[in-house]
């Protein structure tokens, strides 16, 4: 029976690269995978007008890229359709809407796919993505990847800094960057750095 999984952590922890070894383990098999990634998400370096998965430790893979209209249940069904498909991998899966989670759902359930979704559980202001949310609701499997806050316990959150590297506590709750815009920290020190002012 395929499942819906969702691999979800703080930034740094390595979701994209953990994304990039479940593709190479099936197609090193012989195994067809389709890739998914949100629109607008690309890394520094990243060909724009290339869609695909970066990791920040260089690994990269070819993908399709959805935005709030794609069905993902109809597209990856017409793939399927025309050569059968191992898995599919989302990345930046907290960026899916709640209707494309349920849309993979059910592509693991009548189209017996198994659909790993790899993602934040939380914005800049400590509050879920709305597609993190129903993924922490109905996935069969979470998995919690783990990064390290400089203190070196756990890092949960994800702190929004400005250019000075002071915390951010107000804005949109998407806003793509990087080790520029964002610090991995553990709750604790998380809660300091939106308390000082």
């Amino acid at each position: 029976m395929a499942k819906l999984y969702f691999y979800y952590a703080s930034m740094n922890a390595g979701k994209s690269t953990n994304l990039l070894q479940a593709d190479f383990n099936y197609r090193e098999r012989g195994m067809a995978t389709m890739l998914w990634t949100a629109q607008g998400t690309a890394r520094e370096g990243d060909n724009e007008t290339v869609d695909s998965i970066g990791s920040r430790i260089g690994l990269r893979a070819a993908a399709h890229s959805f935005d709030a209209m794609t069905d993902l249940h109809g597209r990856i069904q017409a793939a399927h359709l025309e050569g059968p498909i191992a898995c599919v991998l989302v990345d930046e899966a907290q960026f899916l809407s709640p209707e494309q989670v349920w849309q993979l759902a059910r592509v693991a359930d009548e189209l017996g796919i198994p659909v790993l979704c790899y993602g934040l559980r939380t914005d800049f202001q400590g509050k879920l993505f709305p597609g993190s949310a129903v993924l922490l609701g109905i996935a069969d499997t979470l998995v919690e990847l783990k990064a390290v806050c400089h203190c070196g316990r756990k890092a949960t959150m994800n702190l929004r800094v400005d250019e000075r590297g002071e915390a951010v506590r107000e804005g949109a709750q998407t806003e793509i960057g990087g080790n520029d815009r964002y610090v991995a920290l553990c709750r604790r020190h998380f809660s300091d750095a939106m308390r000082r002012f």
